[in-house]
């Protein structure tokens, strides 16, 4: 049931609102008219359990889940069905992008009872927290063999009734597995330590597992899987595998021209229903938009094909269109369905097109679009582009780059036509991993591509979140909507978030950047590293307790907490000289050996991490001058090839003092004759200062 997008049913305001209606999350006040008695999470709910010795009904989803709006339209609006939960149960709801902690603690219950998993999840719970019945999407009545969901309630309640102490044993036996499971890697160890080797195999499991004509991994339906596509651009330049830079570009490129891209507005839908990248679930999400962007980037830099930094333009570009607060900070979703019917939004018939364009110019996008009467899904035509522009330019008997224009500006009717529609719902709550991801994408664009505009809008949004996200001790929260910031920060949102900020040193020399991922260095690794066995928990010491406390060891549609950490880490280790910082983060990739031994397609980010580990460390130093238009120069030139395994340390005229305090790799590098100076090092050994914006441009020019 994972992973749909769909409406949201309208509140009835003639209802009381319940207490979700005090919630700031979008998806929880889509159920504050229920007549349903919920609570949020939290200490009233689970006191009341306690009192009364009542189950919990605990309802977990999120804003842009199809099956979860179908359960609540079908079930939660339902005055009879509510009645029977409210008189059995105490009833939770909970925005699993809210709190992820409880999300992994319950989804591992759901799956170890019926051993699959997905949202809406249902889980039945003792007041002390422990599951003992559980599911997804429950019908309203007994449907397609499966139990509805007011038989399903009044069967738990049964045996709440009669076989209390039964439930509460088995619930027990359940945790005690819950919490053995959790504690990935103890009684078992990696075969040997972490090595180069283990690159190899990953790289060649994922190329095994390439479709051949279309990209991607495995079959339908087909996740973009971006960390994946990163790692196998690092296969390549670490070890000049060319399957390795074939199966991403591949990947990339199919994607790109595939339905799963929005070629009117830019961005990527959440997956593929179909192996050829044409059928999408419509829902737009910030993180892989972000994650995408870095992987188009990172192509770019490594292959100089324009069509990739098109991409990630167009998806930036869509991110600071449609998913920008005013005031800098990132959006979280947007929905599949407008006007109750998914994908309405974006779907187009033949006559629509013509209407719009005219009809030669119509024509031309059609034929190159593959729009047509009959539709290429459910009679509606999903936009999308099967072969490259040149080839439709040699059918239509037209030059490629007057064609090419001429379709730019036809998308950009289209799309102006579109956006007269109804648009999609949107999660406008702020979320600070996804935000750094973001800040991080922004960066690396705004240098490589370059944009200046990517740049501005990075440091807008890091400085919102440094300002209105962050507590007076320095600890981060997770969550911002309706100007206010809610719930402890989690492991994600410090290491993405310390990724992005060093990111945004590298790409822009302002000290900020660098001095704030420093500090929410020391305070992740003070409240999230397991002193015992090395890594990360993915909740704080100071967190409320749960059931377990998990590691974040695998990635799922965004990276292992545990990966990004050790990342982000060794990077800032890399610039501050701190050996802590990188000490730490060495042991949260071995913390993971297991994994990357025993489930490598889990963890992409934990074997970029590795990859930047086991690789020669490099740094590249340039100290600006009195020109800053050769600052700027040399800067963009350091980002216009794929190095990996390098950090840049770029020193402005205003803050190379500062700079030179902060960081040991700008210490006693002056500009020579005041001009912009490349200082170039690499496993401890530099090469003689290159002085001057051509000299440097030139040693940093791309090698292909």
């Amino acid at each position: 049931m994972s992973h749909h997008a769909s409406p949201h049913s309208a509140p009835d305001p003639g209802r009381p609102a319940n207490r979700l209606a005090g919630e700031t999350s979008p998806y929880l006040l889509q159920h504050a008219h229920n007549p349903v008695d919920w609570y949020p999470w939290g200490p009233e709910a689970l006191a009341r359990a306690k009192a009364e010795d009542r189950p919990i009904f605990l309802s977990i989803g999120y804003s842009a889940c199809h099956w979860c709006h179908v359960m609540e339209r079908e079930s939660f609006q339902n005055p009879d069905i509510a009645r029977i939960m409210n008189a059995h149960f105490i009833n939770i709801k909970v925005d699993r992008e809210e709190r992820p902690d409880v999300d992994q603690v319950y989804m591992a219950a759901v799956q170890a009872m019926t051993g699959h998993g997905g949202w809406p999840m249902s889980v039945f719970l003792t007041p002390d927290l422990e599951p003992f019945f559980a599911g997804t999407y429950f019908p309203p009545t007994d449907a397609r063999g499966m139990a509805g969901f007011p038989r399903v309630m009044l069967s738990v309640n049964r045996a709440w009734t009669e076989r209390r102490d039964e439930i509460r044993k088995s619930a027990a036996e359940m945790t005690a597995h819950l919490r053995n499971a959790s504690d990935v890697g103890r009684g078992r160890e990696a075969s040997g330590p972490v090595s180069t080797a283990m690159l190899d195999r990953a790289a060649t499991a994922l190329i095994r597992s390439l479709d051949v004509q279309h990209g991607g991994f495995g079959q339908a339906p087909k996740f973009p899987h971006p960390m994946d596509v990163r790692q196998l651009l690092r296969q390549h330049a670490r070890a000049g595998d060319a399957q390795a830079l074939h199966a991403a570009t591949l990947t990339l490129g199919k994607m790109a021209r595939g339905g799963i891209y929005d070629h009117l507005g830019g961005g990527f839908a959440r997956y593929s229903t179909d192996d050829r990248w044409l059928v999408p679930h419509f829902e737009k999400m910030l993180y892989d938009n972000a994650l995408l962007a870095s992987a188009y980037v990172e192509a770019y830099q490594a292959t100089g094909e324009p069509s990739f930094a098109d991409t990630a333009r167009g998806t930036l570009d869509y991110v600071l269109g449609r998913m920008t607060d005013p005031d800098g900070p990132f959006y979280s979703a947007e929905d599949a369905d407008s006007e109750g019917q998914e994908g309405k939004y974006y779907l187009w018939s033949l006559g629509e097109v013509l209407d719009v364009l005219g009809t030669d110019k119509g024509r031309n996008f059609s034929l190159t679009y593959d729009v047509s009467a009959q539709g290429n899904w459910e009679r509606r035509n999903i936009i999308n582009l099967p072969r490259p522009i040149a080839e439709s330019a040699k059918d239509l008997g037209r030059d490629p780059d007057d064609l090419a224009a001429e379709l730019a500006e036809s998308r950009a009717k289209l799309l102006a036509a579109r956006e007269r529609r109804v648009a999609p719902g949107k999660d406008t709550k702020v979320l600070v991993a996804w935000n750094g991801m973001t800040i991080a994408a922004l960066a690396l664009a705004g240098r490589a591509l370059p944009e200046p505009r990517f740049l501005a809008a990075a440091e807008k949004a890091a400085g919102f979140l440094l300002i209105r996200l962050a507590t007076p001790e320095g600890r981060l929260l997770h969550t911002y909507k309706d100007g206010v910031a809610r719930i402890d920060g989690f492991l994600d949102d410090y290491a993405c978030l310390i990724d992005g900020l060093t990111r945004l040193y590298e790409a822009t020399g302002t000290p900020r950047w660098i001095e704030s991922a420093a500090k929410l260095a020391e305070v992740m690794i003070a409240e999230f590293r397991d002193p015992d066995r090395g890594g990360f928990f993915y909740t704080g010491a100071s967190h409320e307790e749960l059931l377990t406390r998990q590691k974040d060891l695998f990635d799922d549609a965004i990276p292992s907490g545990n990966g990004m950490a050790a990342s982000a880490l060794i990077r800032l280790a890399a610039l501050t000289g701190r050996e802590d910082f990188d000490r730490v983060g060495r042991e949260a990739v071995e913390a993971a050996a297991v994994v990357l031994e025993s489930a490598p397609a889990a963890a992409g980010q934990t074997f970029l991490a590795l990859d930047v580990m086991l690789a020669p460390s490099r740094e590249l130093a340039i100290v600006a001058g009195a020109d800053r238009a050769e600052f700027d120069a040399v800067l963009d030139a350091a980002f216009a090839r794929f190095l990996p395994h390098a950090v840049v340390a770029p020193a402005p005229a205003e803050s190379r003092e500062t700079l030179a305090a902060l960081l040991p790799v700008l210490q006693d590098r002056p500009p020579i004759d005041g001009r912009v100076t490349l200082y170039d090092c690499e496993a401890r050994a530099c090469r003689a200062p290159v002085v001057g914006a051509e000299a440097a441009i030139a040693a940093l020019a791309p090698r292909r």
